[in-house]
């Protein structure tokens, strides 16, 4: 009787650079005889992909792998990998007993079905991975971060930056298979710079990467990096998205963070872009609570909100980080302040995309379908930004042209324009 291959679930947290180190976990476990289960319960090998950005973020990863432990197969292997491992390894292997394993950035060979000596990590920035099971896939252009940001512990575990090649990213895009390519790095602009290519090979590659797919999605973009050719670039792509690392506006408090603008730099560079493209779609983030923030700095970035009507924002309490700069300040927010501020600026956000997702209404938008009954135009990435709720008779996989009915909240309802029909 032949025997059953292995079966394995990936779980996944954090951000979609993890995606992208999930799949290609996948890759390598199926190309080791290894086959997808139908559920955690369900799997010889279970393996969690952890995040460990922010406290929060670790408490999640340690939930879920409390939970998944719970609920295993008897004599099913857990294993922990990713950014929670990589950090807290010795710690979490003392934490917790009862995963048999934690492997840091990548799994060793030894759990798969093929014989032979352990391997201590591998490589999941060129590892190949499966075809895109959706019409867009992440792909991740580079490792590590050069930055030395006051609240940010990346560099520490994930290292400086290692981009690589156009042609290996070109040849991933092309076994793919997908519509839109979002592509993703920690300081995504830098890409080749750890290379000596020049300081700005990011454009090369999206005008490369954009020859290969009908859409190409840029994420996590430094202010500071964000030049005229860049902006050219992107708008000529034909996806006028830009999602802008900020982190704050005061400019006392972006130094203290060790980061580069203010909120007048900001919002000229915006309104620059949107006199070239009436279009484009904005996404920024803020951290709430740093060290030492005032009431006027957060009334600055208040006013910023207000006045730059981003399309989508997240605000994220701050989180002490061991080793980083930010961590030795004092000047510590209470909790209770910085749950205040969140809700405030959360409020006004959240009717700012409201008021921006109603002046849509009545607009035909070209959408690319995700699923039965869920589209994307340019102006919302995979995952993180509303959806377009359309007919559940159009085709997935394909573009179609939608006229915008109505808004709920972040979300649009759209019907199928006339030349659809």
């Amino acid at each position: 009787m032949k025997k059953q291959a292995r079966t394995y679930w990936v779980e996944t947290l954090g951000c979609p650079k993890n995606q992208v180190d999930s799949d290609k976990l996948v890759g390598t476990l199926v190309a080791d005889g290894l086959s997808a289960a139908s559920s955690a319960e369900d799997a010889d090998l279970v393996v969690v992909n952890t995040c460990a950005f922010i406290d929060e973020a670790r408490q999640e990863s340690i939930d879920t792998i409390l939970s998944l432990e719970e609920h295993r197969a008897e004599g099913a292997e857990l294993v922990v990998t990713g950014c929670l491992a990589e950090r807290h390894g010795d710690e979490l292997a003392e934490l917790l007993p009862e995963v048999d394993q934690v492997a840091g950035f990548g799994v060793p060979v030894t759990l798969s079905t093929k014989p032979g000596p352990a391997v201590p990590s591998l490589d999941l920035l060129e590892l190949p991975r499966p075809p895109a099971s959706a019409p867009w896939a992440y792909v991740k252009v580079a490792e590590g971060c050069d930055r030395a940001c006051g609240f940010c512990a990346i560099p520490s575990f994930r290292g400086k930056q290692r981009s690589r090649s156009m042609d290996s990213i070109l040849a991933e895009v092309e076994q793919l298979g997908a519509k839109e390519i979002v592509l993703v790095a920690q300081d995504l602009a830098a890409y080749g710079r750890d290379q000596g290519v020049g300081e700005r090979s990011i454009i090369p590659l999206v005008e490369a990467v954009n020859s290969h797919v009908d859409r190409v999605r840029l994420l996590y973009l430094y202010p500071s990096d964000l030049t005229d050719g860049l902006i050219d670039t992107i708008c000529g792509t034909g996806t006028p998205y830009f999602d802008l690392s900020l982190q704050h506006v005061s400019q006392p408090l972006m130094r203290s963070m060790r980061r580069w603008g203010d909120g007048t730099r900001f919002l000229e560079r915006i309104k620059a872009i949107r006199a070239r493209e009436p279009e484009a779609a904005f996404r920024s983030n803020f951290i709430v609570g740093y060290p030492g923030e005032t009431e006027e700095d957060h009334d600055q970035l208040l006013s910023f909100v207000e006045e730059a009507e981003v399309d989508w924002c997240g605000f994220f309490a701050y989180s002490k980080e061991e080793g980083t700069y930010g961590a030795t300040l004092d000047g510590a927010i209470p909790r209770s302040l910085i749950d205040e501020r969140l809700a405030e600026l959360r409020e006004l956000q959240d009717a700012i995309t409201a008021r921006r997702r109603d002046e849509l209404i009545g607009a035909t938008i070209e959408v690319l379908v995700d699923e039965p009954g869920i589209g994307r135009s340019h102006r919302e990435a995979p995952e993180i930004d509303g959806v377009v709720q359309i007919p559940t008779d159009l085709p997935i996989g394909e573009f179609v042209s939608v006229e915008v009915t109505n808004a709920e909240g972040p979300d649009l309802i759209a019907q199928a324009a006339v030349d659809e029909r």
